[in-house]
């Protein structure tokens, strides 16, 4: 099998180590990538740093058709990226397909971005002492990006470091997930194609344990991390003085009250508290229904999930496939059993085949029980009763996490009060929290992180505002 390439400052090259890819459903070797040695880690952020002034000066038409390009060059090659998400993650084709159309879809936005990321002024002389004066505003890089992308969404959640440095003119490194490089080094073959400089991007595929030297590098001032609540939080405390941006983890609830059409939330909350096997920090976990349709709901709920269709990630028709690895299932399955174990009931699912586990629903889950209280990021969740909006939105709070909520919901003032009341990045009214639109802000609070992502969030986050004030001008 041919060493697929690295990108160091928009070139292919090879180190002098490999990595080995695993298909998660059968353990078959899908690819082998080459691992860059410290000397050319080292090539790479100097010429990101070198290149910095240029690409803050590209022109904004150059950043938007280089974007545009791999736009249409992921549309033009979509099946086939998609066979290799699933080859790498082992997430199912249909998931592996959608996940190709969001991509395409990250970067034209970003290049529809790019082209409207223009200077804006402010009138002074609302103020007597300022007349005759007018402020000119622009947003400025903060400099290169340290882009680390997670295995979950290999090639959209890289797009997603990518493409908003390319549209605000900062250069970018970006270390992928080591079970899943192949997709984020496509990109590199495709960022190749264009006309931007050498060092504005490069993708190193560095293994974790070498990926500190790179968050301590003071020529790299921003880092954006996807990724796990304890090695985010590492990050943001080892660099204190870099601008971090964190999407961790969640454990996602959904409120179903009783004006909603109890069909739609539960065919919704059974699909997506089990797509991409779960493991999505958006993912369905915690489903509070109100207790005058519970026992409505629950039989229907039930009935989702079993239905769902497992097994062979390549079947057309297969929904939920393997998790990342063995290792993550055994991990889900000692969770279930955990819980179980303290008075939990299994009402669908509960039962393990290597690296994958069965779409599982629990109910009565102790408070403090794991899959109650931490993120599973496996195709588990647990159903409950509550006493109203106030003890279901209560419910919802008590948690570390804070990223996105669904409330099925016809009523707009409650849809209002779920905004205003519930302690997360983004509430979704009459669907499940997995919702995401990728050119919309996306973060959260709490132990799910800081920052927004949602093309425009990230320039903004990737820049800061930088002010010339004319003097004596006719207003």
């Amino acid at each position: 099998m041919n060493v697929t390439p690295f990108w160091l400052a928009g070139r292919p090259e090879t180190g002098d180590g490999e990595l080995t890819v695993t298909h998660p459903y059968d353990g078959r070797v899908v690819g082998t990538v080459a691992v860059p040695t410290p000397a050319q880690v080292e090539e790479a952020v100097a010429a990101a740093d070198a290149v910095r002034a240029r690409a803050a000066a590209l022109p904004l038409h150059v950043r938007a058709d280089a974007l545009a390009h791999v736009s249409a060059r992921l549309a033009e090659r979509a099946e086939e990226i998609a066979r290799l998400i699933t080859g790498e993650n082992g997430k199912p084709l249909l998931w592996a397909r959608g996940e190709v159309a969001r991509a395409i879809s990250t970067f034209r936005f970003a290049a529809e971005e790019a082209r409207r990321f223009s200077a804006t002024t402010q009138r002074l002389d609302t103020d007597p002492a300022a007349e005759g004066r007018m402020a000119y505003i622009t947003r400025v890089p903060r400099g290169p990006v340290l882009g680390i992308s997670p295995f979950n969404f290999p090639l959209n959640l890289a797009a997603h470091k990518i493409a908003p440095a390319i549209a605000a003119g900062t250069p970018i490194v970006l270390k992928p997930a080591p079970a899943t490089p192949l997709s984020a080094l496509l990109l590199g073959e495709l960022l190749a194609e264009t006309e931007l400089p050498a060092g504005m991007w490069s993708v190193l595929t560095v293994p974790n344990d070498r990926a500190s030297d790179l968050v301590d590098d003071p020529r790299l001032p921003i880092v954006s991390f996807t990724g796990s609540v304890p090695v985010g939080w590492s990050i943001n405390d080892r660099a204190p003085r870099k601008h971090v941006t964190l999407e961790l983890g969640g454990n996602g609830a959904a409120v179903v009250l009783p004006d909603a059409d109890l069909d739609w939330a539960a065919k919704r909350i059974g699909l997506f508290a089990n797509y991409q096997a779960g493991q999505s920090c958006i993912a369905v976990q915690r489903v509070y229904v109100d207790r005058s349709v519970y026992e409505e709901f629950l039989p229907k709920l039930v009935e989702h999930v079993e239905s769902l269709v497992t097994g062979d990630p390549w079947d057309d028709k297969t929904q939920v496939g393997p998790l990342v690895n063995e290792e993550a299932a055994v991990r889900v399955e000692a969770w279930v059993d955990e819980a179980v174990a303290a008075g939990a009931k299994v009402l669908a699912g509960g039962t393990r085949e290597g690296a994958a586990y069965a779409p599982t629903l629990l109910a009565d889950v102790p408070d403090d029980a794991k899959v109650a209280r931490e993120e599973v990021f496996g195709p588990v969740m647990f159903v409950q009763p509550v006493d109203g909006v106030d003890e279901a939105f209560e419910r919802v709070n008590d948690s570390k996490f804070g990223l996105q909520a669904g409330v099925f919901t016809r009523n707009l003032d409650v849809a209002f009060r779920a905004h205003r009341e519930l302690d997360v990045g983004g509430v979704v009214i009459g669907d499940v929290p997995s919702y995401r639109a990728d050119q919309m802000p996306y973060g959260g609070v709490k132990d799910s992180g800081v920052g927004r992502e949602g093309l425009r969030s990230a320039m903004e986050d990737y820049t800061e505002e930088k002010v010339m004030v004319f003097t004596g001008l006719p207003l």
